[in-house]
């Protein structure tokens, strides 16, 4: 009688395959904790604008008007307190934010790879059922919260006394409304930005995390090079979706690829936004890393306004009694803090 020959070690472990390119199917696993949390699975979530929490222009509104209020009322309380440490809860919230972003880029991942290898990438930015099947829309709602979780990165920033500066803080309050806009719009392309930001976010997190912890990281300087080759790959992918939706639905004569998936008022929304990011980071990385006093003076005010400290009121007062230019006061100040 013949005796079956034993199953290697390699053998018994999960085969990534199209559908599961991790091994294990993960998307059951978080429906269960979905439901958990939720008290119902997954699968039965709807994106209904007005019921569904935070799904309003006003909500979204008053949460960034909160959090501006926040911070700038966070300074002023400690201006005249000593820095507070937070170590144990800064390493917890990049620790989290690190974990968070890791699971929903692997769920988008196992959702994304199969309607791209068999659809095709415009079936996939283009369609509603491509890029926005209803396991993504879970996934795009839960991304878009986690935006209001990173706000509490700027409120770290005021308790340690650290500067302000505009890019850190236009940056979070205007990609909470970003993923508002697509969110309500409906933009199949939304993926893309969101999936290279969740790989940015991980990259990003696990450094502040190890920074946190004394250990020094040679690549800091690649998490801005990844966030500006982010956004560059963002915007070619929204303006040809913007464009191909604009052409076919009102030049039709004009070279397009056919209709694409999306609301206007969305796609105007990611082209400014996204721009705007794509200039002030590049303007951050010059100013930062490769400092030049020979640069033209264009993109000297630039690079100044990407690292600009946020306007503190004292200074503003104290410069106009005294006659003296109010930033210079203040980046002293945000320099020693």
């Amino acid at each position: 009688m013949a005796t079956a020959s034993p199953v290697s070690f390699l053998d018994s472990l999960p085969r990534p395959t199209l559908d599961r390119p991790f091994g294990i199917h993960l998307w059951p696993i978080f429906s269960k904790a979905f439901e958990a949390v939720a008290g119902y699975p997954a699968e039965e979530f709807r994106f209904v604008p007005g019921e569904t929490p935070m799904s309003t222009l006003k909500e979204t509104s008053i949460f960034i008007v909160i959090y501006y209020t926040i911070i700038f009322g966070g300074r002023e309380l400690m201006r005249n307190r000593e820095p507070f440490k937070l170590r144990t809860l800064f390493l917890i919230h990049n620790f989290y934010l690190t974990a968070i972003s890791a699971i929903l880029l692997a769920l988008f991942i196992e959702q994304l790879l199969p309607i791209v290898v068999r659809g095709g990438i415009f079936h996939a930015i283009c369609h509603i059922d491509g890029g926005w099947t209803q396991p993504l829309v879970v996934l795009y709602y839960l991304n878009y919260l986690t935006k209001y979780l990173e706000l509490l990165d700027t409120c770290f920033l005021f308790l340690k006394k650290k500067p302000l500066t505009f890019l850190h803080c236009y940056h979070h309050g205007a990609t909470a409304l970003l993923c508002y806009t697509q969110l309500i719009g409906s933009t199949s392309v939304s993926w893309v930005p969101i999936t290279l930001n969740l790989t940015v976010h991980v990259v990003m997190y696990w450094y502040y995390f190890q920074s946190a912890r004394g250990i020094r990281i040679w690549w800091k300087e690649w998490i801005t090079r990844l966030q500006i080759i982010q956004f560059v790959i963002d915007l070619g992918f929204v303006y040809f979706a913007s464009y191909t939706y604009f052409t076919s639905t009102y030049f039709p004569w004009m070279p397009n690829a056919g209709k694409c998936a999306g609301e206007e008022f969305a796609a105007f929304s990611g082209i400014g936004i996204l721009s705007s990011y794509l200039v002030l980071f590049i303007s951050f990385y010059f100013a930062t890393y490769k400092k030049d006093s020979k640069r033209p003076t264009a993109r000297k005010s630039l690079r100044r306004m990407s690292q600009a400290p946020l306007p503190d009121p004292k200074d503003i007062v104290s410069a106009k009694a005294s006659g003296a230019r109010p930033s210079s006061a203040a980046t002293a100040r945000s320099r020693k803090a």
